[in-house]
């Protein structure tokens, strides 16, 4: 057991790193014995115009490493077998459900059709035994493990959505506001439409409502044109050109700061500048084609859209839109050599892109992990562009709200006359809101509703206090039947004889060795009752300590000679023959990973 104790306190430090660094597939890492390859995308090489991604990494197994592997799959098949000797797939992707992660996600393709073509190849009658599901999980067993143990930033997915669901049921009764007239296009919005979703940076999903109809991104799309824009080309660059403070004012005002350009990207005076930056030296179709292909990077080509009838709609009734485009010119905010209407275009062109709730909600998760796609692991937008995005976007976000925003919600935001909000929680997850109705200061009134309600529940307010804020929740934190039940709940499956609580427990990282007040293990407990499969589990797949004594003196052996349970006591001495201990492979496998530059992994 210390043995699987060390091999899984590894993977926890490893799973740290892959949440900061996006491991997709592992190649070669120590633990499994290897040495690490790198993999650069030719887009990468090429300079950082492009997004680029973190090619997919396979593993190469080698003996030893491959023992450690077929013991994680093991305890992943059994957790989810029940007991069972087979399991159908719908069972497995149920499961996988439960955790966040959905089978339309690009990380698990090869896992699932490989899975599916090795049932229709086999004659298992539609069923996976423990063989065909190792081979089926082994290229993902890093993501896998880290599912099934309950180490995504969002530990119990299902509670968590839960309250999610009710939060959306509360405000989906809301009434107020009107849905935006001044567009042809947008007035033909249905009213009742209302949905929410929602991606984590580790890529678990989340929809309820009317999440699959397509909208226009309208304003939600100026803060990714901007991070685009800072990716590109730099900040020192792109802030020769715009702001970075409110303005206090309407956000299709005439007015320029102090020195003499747009107060900040977020109005429409700094959009259409931005606007203007993005591949001077190219033409209309290939400006518009090089946005397109970032935004669907960051939707981790997810559905991407284009409405026409939108884009003409905004070209024939965008009389304020042209008025500050010429105001813009005559007061030389461009860059030399812009064609203003070209620009104008663009911006037009922009606004009328579609996405869905759940492509904009990846869109939104790309923000909130610094960059990278969480469904895809491709690094789409820098660091620096990141950041620089959604300090503006807490600031400046929300029309003649984001003062109020910031000081009742404190997350990052833009809200659209489309009735979305991009909302962003950064390190944590990403959501996207549809409700056409807006207020009087021209966002949707259900989904302003919807992130009060939801920060007023969980500590995501920027400043929140993390470890003292008793009246919120922390779905970040596993619960604290978790964190101070353990033991109780270790013994009393043992005391049970509940085998597949404790196939959870053990996939958990959880010590199955842990010691009640008497010094009683659940080895103690089960060889006292006499639940021969309990023993067996925790003798062979969990390889405990045969001989830890309680405070009587006793060891699990004693206690089944005590209560005459004899083929626990023909287990036990056989056990106890073979048992050496063999912490020190996997010890020195833990420290060798936690030693190991992780980054260099992606």
């Amino acid at each position: 057991m210390r043995s699987m104790r060390a091999l899984q306190n590894a993977l926890s430090r490893a799973g740290s790193h892959c949440r900061r660094g996006r491991w997709g597939h592992l190649s070669r890492s120590p633990l499994l014995g290897g040495r690490v390859r790198h993999h650069l995308s030719e887009a990468a090489a090429q300079g950082r115009e492009k997004p680029h991604s973190h090619q997919p990494q396979h593993l190469d197994h080698d003996s030893s490493g491959s023992g450690m592997l077929s013991r994680l799959g093991d305890l992943l098949f059994y957790t989810i077998a029940e007991g069972q000797e087979r399991i159908p797939i719908h069972k497995f992707t149920t499961a996988l459900k439960a955790t966040g992660l959905q089978t339309s996600d690009p990380r698990l393709r090869d896992c699932l059709s490989q899975m599916r073509r090795m049932v229709r190849e086999s004659s298992s009658g539609g069923l996976l035994d423990r063989d065909l599901f190792q081979k089926c999980v082994n290229s993902n067993i890093v993501l896998l493990t880290q599912a099934f143990r309950k180490k995504f930033v969002i530990p119990d997915f299902e509670d968590f959505t839960g309250h999610v669901d009710r939060i959306f049921e509360d405000t989906k009764e809301l009434t107020g506001g009107k849905v935006a007239s001044y567009i042809p296009q947008l007035a033909k919005s249905n009213p009742d439409l209302w949905g929410v979703s929602l991606c984590t940076v580790d890529g678990q999903r989340h929809s309820v409502g009317h999440t699959k109809i397509p909208f226009c991104l309208q304003s939600c799309v100026k803060p990714l044109t901007y991070a685009i824009s800072v990716s590109t080309l730099g900040t020192d660059y792109v802030h020769k050109f715009v702001g970075k403070e409110p303005s206090g004012l309407r956000y299709n005002k005439l007015s320029l700061n102090e020195e003499g350009i747009p107060h900040n990207p977020m109005v429409n005076a700094g959009a259409i500048v931005v606007s203007s930056l993005i591949k001077m030296d190219c033409n209309k179709a290939e400006k518009f084609d090089f946005v397109l292909q970032y935004l669907n990077k960051m939707a981790g080509n997810e559905y991407m859209g284009f409405s026409n009838a939108t884009f003409q709609s905004e070209k024939e009734t965008g009389d304020r839109n042209y008025a500050i485009a010429y105001y813009l010119k005559e007061k030389k905010c461009f860059p030399k050599g812009v064609d203003m209407m070209a620009a104008l275009d663009l911006y037009f062109q922009l606004c009328s892109v579609e996405v869905t709730c759940e492509s904009g909600s990846v869109m939104a998760a790309t923000l909130a992990n610094g960059g990278i796609c969480p469904i895809t692991g491709e690094s789409v937008l820098s660091a620096e562009a990141v950041r620089n995005t959604l300090s503006l976007m807490h600031s400046c976000g929300m029309y003649d709200f984001s003062g109020q925003f910031a000081f009742h919600v404190g997350l990052p935001a833009k809200s659209a006359v489309s009735g979305a909000i991009l909302l962003v929680v950064p390190n944590v997850m990403g959501i996207m809101c549809l409700s056409p109705p807006l207020d009087k200061l021209g966002n949707s009134h259900r989904g302003i509703n919807f992130c009060q309600k939801l920060v007023s529940l969980f500590n995501f307010h920027n400043y929140d206090n993390l470890r003292h804020c008793a009246r919120k929740l922390d779905p970040r934190r596993e619960g604290g039947e978790v964190r101070n039940k353990t033991v109780v709940n270790l013994l009393f499956a043992a005391y049970t004889g509940d085998v597949s609580a404790l196939r959870r427990f053990a996939l958990s990282a959880m010590d199955m060795e842990q010691k009640d007040y008497d010094s009683r293990t659940a080895l103690h407990v089960a060889a006292a009752e006499g639940h021969i499969e309990v023993v067996k589990f925790l003798i062979e797949a969990c390889k405990v300590n045969p001989f830890v004594k309680d405070r009587w003196g006793n060891i699990p052996l004693d206690d089944a000679v005590q209560f005459n349970h004899l083929e626990v006591v023909k287990l036990l001495q056989d056990y106890q023959d073979s048992y050496t201990p063999s912490e020190t492979q996997a010890e020195t496998a833990a420290e060798a990973l936690s030693k190991e530059n992780l980054e260099s992994m992606v």
